[in-house]
């Protein structure tokens, strides 16, 4: 990351809307956002502390674009449509593939009854739903067939088919059917889908009844079959209000620990046929991101009356109901409101769910380390784990990482500037006798096993210094293995003799947590010691010229070129006369 030149990009982002574009070294936009000011809203995420989700996001950030609006309302589409275009890694978390199955209704002159989950194919058809599942679909498919004559043919057959003579199809195929009888029939089966049961029920009922005073008990069954069928298809749904009939989707959020959870309920004639849910780590505002995740939400799903809390920003709403073209509720009271603290409650308990479920999962965790102790043939609960980096030789750093009792231990992790060059064989070395001798000689904790990254060779580097400062019969070292796609497969001990790991096994998913950790160590260090060196200047070589002075100068004069014109009387104006002619010579010298 070039700082000075992100530095002065992000002190001329202009104070207007607009949505902007972060990028990778690669150049791949890895996250779209939108902003009311452009300049203060980029610039947050280069000041100040952040939470560690925000923070991996920005380590990847090498540089950004943005557009400018004229309204925040543009600056919601633009963001949208450009999700959709790039599809950011560090957007697409609500982006999923998933939709809930419909009934539709097709729109033909004989109709069909089917089952859709793409919406967009057929704009003119008519659906009903969204149902929980396709299992619910299904059943409801099936109870329509049953009781209405629906054409079931995709194309036109010359002549009736089997559907005809069980009663199931007019048979327009080949004979005359009434296109009325046919309207009205579609008509019924629509009030049937849109929560109007009554009439059927009763119709059914009487000709069970009937059925059975005519000693026709097979009919008598079917029609009971039937009955059952709507009872289970119309108690699939939670009645929440049977006094409200209202069609709407209520959405909330709730925002905690670097994670946000949304919650929606989609409610058809009073009843929530649905609950919609997501959690996914939280990079941006949390109101931005919950107006994105609707965004995108609607590009897949019906659009009807939609309410969210009142704590969303009133202009965020507005803009979300032009932009969607529906109208957007923020209730204050009555039945809508105890929808949005049901999402909100529901959403709460679903992020706590979360982090409750990976604090307990000490079993999985035990499990791992008997695994990892049977292997190394002895107790290993306190680990170290050491990796490198380097860019061609330069700013050689390891990093040592310990778990104890398979979680890391933080206070214990060290740092190293390595003098030996690129060759990891040799960094190794040098950093395993350094964090070791260092031990001996404040009789610091020894761990149990050293885990290496590399195999063979890193094995046998680690070995060497182990053996010479006598420490072989305390510390077991072993290397990871890992396969064609850099995945870690199995283990080897200093005999050369390979373990495989099940890629299904808690001790799969411990060692790469562990590796994961010690190469981010590794990277971030070499990255903060590489950009702290792009940032160094003649200043940092004279003399009595320290972070604080250097601070001065460059305040006063503004600039770099700015320090290199002023004289000596006035850079003595900053800093005492003796230095001031030191810096005087040191920018002008030949």
């Amino acid at each position: 990351m070039d700082r000075e030149y992100l530095k002065a990009k992000l002190a001329n982002l202009p104070q207007e809307p607009g949505s902007y574009q972060m990028k990778n070294r690669q150049g791949d936009i890895i996250y779209v956002g939108k902003a009311k000011n452009l300049h203060n809203r980029v610039n947050q995420y280069f000041t100040g502390a952040h939470d560690f989700k925000t923070t991996r996001l920005v380590s990847e950030i090498e540089d950004f674009d943005f557009i400018v609006t004229r309204t925040e309302t543009e600056a919601l589409v633009l963001e949208i449509n450009l999700i959709k275009k790039y599809r950011p890694r560090y957007n697409i978390q609500f982006m999923d593939d998933s939709t809930y199955p419909y009934i539709k209704l097709t729109n033909e002159k004989w109709p069909r009854i089917l089952i859709a989950r793409d919406m967009k194919k057929d704009r003119k058809a008519r659906y009903f739903g969204p149902f929980p599942d396709a299992s619910a679909a299904r059943s409801t498919q099936k109870l329509l067939q049953s009781i209405y004559p629906f054409r079931r043919c995709d194309r036109m057959p010359d002549k009736v088919c089997l559907y005809y003579h069980m009663g199931q199809c007019p048979g327009m195929c080949e004979y005359e059917v009434d296109p009325e009888l046919y309207r009205k029939m579609t008509e019924k089966a629509v009030s049937f889908l849109n929560g109007d049961t009554d009439d059927v029920v009763n119709q059914l009922k009487q000709k069970m009844s009937e059925a059975s005073e005519a000693m026709e008990f097979e009919k008598a069954m079917e029609y009971r079959d039937l009955l059952e069928s709507i009872s289970a298809v119309t108690s699939d749904s939670q009645n929440i209000e049977k006094q409200n009939h209202t069609s709407l989707d209520v959405f909330s959020w709730y925002a905690d620990r670097g994670y946000l959870a949304v919650t929606g309920f989609l409610v058809r004639k009073g009843t929530v046929l649905n609950k919609e849910f997501r959690l996914s780590p939280l990079y941006g505002e949390e109101e931005e991101e919950f107006v994105s995740f609707l965004m995108q939400y609607y590009e897949n799903h019906p659009k009807t009356r939609l309410c969210v809390p009142a704590r969303l920003n009133p202009e965020s709403a507005s803009e979300l109901s032009e932009v969607l073209g529906c109208e957007v509720n923020q209730p204050m009271r009555g039945y809508r409101r105890r929808l949005i603290e049901m999402c909100t409650d529901n959403a709460k308990k679903q992020l706590d769910l979360k982090f409750d479920v990976v604090e307990r999962q000490e079993s999985a965790t035990e499990e791992a380390l008997n695994q990892l102790d049977q292997l190394g043939g002895q107790t290993m609960r306190r680990v170290e784990l050491f990796d490198n980096s380097h860019t061609a030789g330069t700013f050689t750093v390891a990093a040592c990482v310990v778990y104890q009792d398979g979680q890391p231990s933080r206070k214990d992790y060290r740092l190293y500037k390595l003098h030996t060059g690129n060759s990891d064989v040799d960094s190794m070395k040098e950093v395993v006798y350094r964090r070791y001798f260092r031990l001996l000689k404040e009789d610091g904790r020894m761990p149990d096993a050293i885990l290496v990254d590399g195999g063979w060779t890193q094995i046998e580097a680690a070995k060497e210094i182990i053996d010479a400062l006598g420490l072989s019969e305390k510390i077991r070292i072993m290397g990871l293995v890992k396969d064609d796609h850099h995945n870690t497969s199995a283990l080897m001990d200093t005999d050369g003799k390979t373990f495989d790991i099940a890629k299904d096994s808690a001790l799969f998913f411990l060692l790469t947590r562990m590796q994961d950790e010690v190469h981010r160590c590794a990277i971030t260090y070499h990255r903060k010691l590489r950009a702290k060196a792009q940032t160094r200047s003649v200043l940092d070589e004279i003399e009595g010229i320290g972070p604080k002075r250097k601070k001065l100068l460059l305040k006063a004069f503004g600039n770099f070129s700015g320090l290199k014109m002023a004289d000596v009387d006035a850079i003595a104006g900053v800093v005492p006369r003796e230095i001031a002619v030191k810096v005087y010579e040191a920018l002008h010298e030949e």
